[in-house]
């Protein structure tokens, strides 16, 4: 029986593939952290990478232990990633350490990163600190500087700005400080805050509102998922503002489809 040869197809389709590296912590659950990162990146057609920055122990119920990962391992994962395959963005979340965060700003520095997303993840939900104290500093010295977006809830923007944030004009010198620290975009969530679901985007000299409806619940690795859209798109070349438009609008789609998968009352993606 003669065989009809067909063409067979590009999983690549003749695309350019974006690539999206994430440096943070592992979930072993696999709703924040790098599982959740990847799973974002592969929802939104990337190609995802990660360097694991440290190991949390916890479940659906919360964080109960988080451990650095090695400081040697660290940098030489980040050197040899790098100097093989450039990211079209990278998202950093928690870091732990100050030497953690010093090395991803060395790393980023030295292979000129230009689409950086920073989630300064510095507590978990259920209070378990993810950035050591000594480590905010390094932040804000280091790594701001060199960061495209921001993505801090209000706890963290006060902790970065160093003020107390009660309402929008607090919100707006919040932002301002952030920004004088060197990083180009401020997206604060408002999460914390009653009523709408209102994210602020500060930056390009203009203030930016995405609002979209609060739903009932707890859910787990929002924060993530929201930088992590952010940085693909930014990666695929949209400009900030419509990078962060889009993310809200992938987050809001999922958060509308998460479900209970462990015995506490947080939510989790289903992608």
């Amino acid at each position: 029986m003669p065989f009809v040869r067909r063409q067979s197809s590009s999983l690549l389709s003749g695309d350019r593939v974006v690539k999206v590296l994430t440096i943070a912590g592992s979930d072993p659950s696999g709703g924040a952290g790098i599982q959740a990162d990847l799973k974002v990146f592969h929802a939104l057609g990337a190609y995802g990478m990660a360097v694991p920055a440290a190991l949390t122990v916890q479940n659906s119920r919360g964080v109960s232990a988080a451990y650095s990962v090695g400081p040697r391992s660290f940098a030489e994962q980040l050197e040899a990633l790098l100097i093989d395959i450039r990211p079209d963005a990278v998202k950093t979340g928690m870091l732990l350490m100050p030497w953690a965060v010093t090395a991803v700003a060395d790393a980023v520095g030295k292979h000129r990163v230009r689409n950086l997303v920073v989630d300064p993840v510095i507590l978990s939900s259920s209070g378990k600190v993810l950035l050591k104290p000594g480590a905010v500093k390094h932040l804000k010295k280091e790594l701001l500087p060199l960061a495209l977006v921001v993505t801090p809830n209000i706890p963290e923007a006060e902790v970065l700005s160093g003020m107390s944030i009660a309402g929008d004009e607090d919100m707006d010198h919040a932002a301002g400080t952030i920004m004088d620290l060197g990083a180009r975009y401020v997206l604060i969530k408002g999460g914390h805050r009653t009523g709408p679901a209102v994210d602020t985007l500060y930056g390009g000299n203009t203030v930016l509102e995405f609002s979209t409806e609060r739903l009932k619940g707890g859910f787990h690795g929002t924060g993530c998922a929201l930088s992590s859209a952010i940085a693909v798109f930014i990666g695929q070349g949209l400009p900030v503002e419509k990078a962060v438009e889009k993310a809200k609008r992938f987050v809001d789609k999922m958060l509308k489809k998460a479900k209970p998968v462990g015995k506490g009352r947080t939510k989790y993606f289903q992608f």
